[in-house]
Parts: C-alpha cells; structure tokens; sequence
C-alpha cells in the first residue's frame, strides 16, 4: 500500500471521519490514545468499530490502540478487531517484541502493524530488532512528543521549530531502523497546523533525507505532503533515462549520463523512485 500521508482522527469525533477519509490522505488512523480522554474511550471504541463496519473503504483505515501493558488495549482489540481494520498503530513500541507481542494478541488475523517506534527511552535502544518482525510491519515511525515528556526535557525543538540535538539523533535512528527492517520509513507530524510553508520544507526535508511518506494530524496539511513526497515529472525522467542507459549497456558498472558519472546504486534508486510512482521502470 502506498503510504505518503496518514491523517490522524479522534476516534470520539464520528464526525470528522468521512470528511478525513475524502481528505486525500493515503490512509486515515482514527486514534483511541491520546487524542481521546480516559472517560470517552469506550463510546471511542463505538464509533470506531462502527465507522470500520459501514465504511466503504477507498483508503486504508488503520486504528491507533493504546499501548502495551495499558489497562485499554484489550479493550481496544475488543471492540475493533471484529471490524478488521487494515492496520494498528502501536504507540511506545520498545522493540521488535513489542510488535511480536501485539501479533500475538491478534490470534490468526495478519493484521499489519505500524509502530511508534521513540516514544520511551528504552525504545531508542530496540531500534535496530525489527527486522525480526518485518512481515508484520507496513512501515515504522517515529515521534518527539512522547519522549520528551518522559526524560524531563522543556522541549525536542529550538526556537526556528527544528529538532534539538538529542531528537536529531533519534529521528536519523529511526529513519534508518526502518530502512535496515526493509520497511517504509514515515515521518512524524509538523504540528504546526497553520504553517503550510514550514510544514512544506519539513516534508521536503524528509523525502530528502528518505522518507517515503508522514504523518498528519489536520486534513489541510494531505495536499502539501502528498505534493513533497510525489516525484516531480524532472525526477521521473531522469530516473526513466538511467533505467533505460543501463538496459542499453547491461555489463557497465558506470555509465556517463548528461556529462555526469552514475554508477549501480543510482540505478538502485532510480528504480525505487519509479516504483514509489507506480511506474514500471
């Protein structure tokens, strides 16, 4: 499934989740954690097993449960698994086990799973063992909200709005522990919702940096993100002419190509990037 934006959506706000669903978004996450207050959780659990029931579906509608060793998860499974999401987002997810853990409680459904993956300090040291559960995954990300609570940290963020030092590192950590697992790596939000041209460099700076796809949490920022993280027809050209230089020289290790060397791993990612526009390289 292609992923470049999910949209966030209370899971007691009924009322906004055919409105995310026509946003645009590639899929829509309706949230039974944080975004819902303890008291409303089960009429949450309602109106999102409901929406699953009736909804017809033209994205992917994936649920975000609370986390493992919480008093709500079963519940949460409960009430939603009958209505067979296509995905559950796991947040404080620790490690690799966390998503085993999870699978487990799924019985014989092969529900895919995304987990928040740098929620808690330990999570950041089980970063590089969810190879070990790859086929359960459809992506992983990250967040700077959690963790910063739970260290002491004022804030993950300087003044100009970018990554203090210590959430730098753990968002490139991230990035690559989603790589090394062979999964979609998906950028946490801009919750800025105001600042569509902050929120444009920010996505730009994550398909930049290899990112395939964010998080939302308002349906006005889908059509920027969608925009940044789609190539540009330039890109889909000079991918196509470095596909193409090398099926015409199929032994070359490098070939020059508009007065510039390109070797075997920019085919490599010619190659991804077509895919990722759904065009046959």
């Amino acid at each position: 499934m292609r992923l470049r934006s999910l949209l966030f959506v209370p899971g007691d706000r009924a009322d906004r989740m055919e409105k995310a669903v026509a946003s645009g978004a590639d899929a829509v996450i309706l949230d039974l954690e944080d975004s819902v207050l303890s008291e409303r959780k089960p009429w949450a659990r309602k109106d999102v097993a409901r929406f699953l029931g009736s909804a017809t579906r033209p994205v992917p509608l994936f649920v975000r449960v609370n986390p493992l060793g919480s008093s709500e998860v079963a519940a949460d499974l409960e009430a939603i698994l009958p209505a067979r999401p296509d995905g559950l987002v796991l947040p404080k997810s620790e490690s690799g086990s966390s998503v085993a853990e999870l699978a487990a409680m799924l019985g014989l459904l092969d529900t895919k799973i995304l987990p928040i993956a740098t929620e808690t300090p330990k999570s950041i040291f089980g970063l590089g063992t969810y190879g070990a559960v790859a086929s359960r995954l459809c992506g992983l990300t990250w967040g700077a909200e959690d963790l910063p609570a739970a260290i002491g940290a004022t804030s993950a963020r300087e003044e100009d709005g970018s990554y203090t030092a210590p959430y730098q590192l753990v968002r490139n950590l991230a990035l690559f522990a989603a790589h090394a697992a062979g999964v979609p790596a998906i950028e946490t939000v801009y919750p800025d919702i105001a600042d569509t041209d902050g929120l444009a460099a920010y996505a730009k700076r994550g398909r930049r940096d290899g990112f395939t796809g964010m998080l939302a949490i308002h349906p006005s920022q889908i059509g920027v993100i969608n925009d940044a993280f789609a190539p540009t027809n330039a890109e889909i050209a000079h991918a196509q002419a470095v596909v193409a230089a090398f099926a015409d020289n199929p032994g070359a290790g490098a070939i020059k190509l508009d007065g510039r060397m390109v070797d075997r791993p920019h085919l490599k990612s010619a190659r991804r990037l077509l895919e990722s526009a759904a065009i046959k390289p």
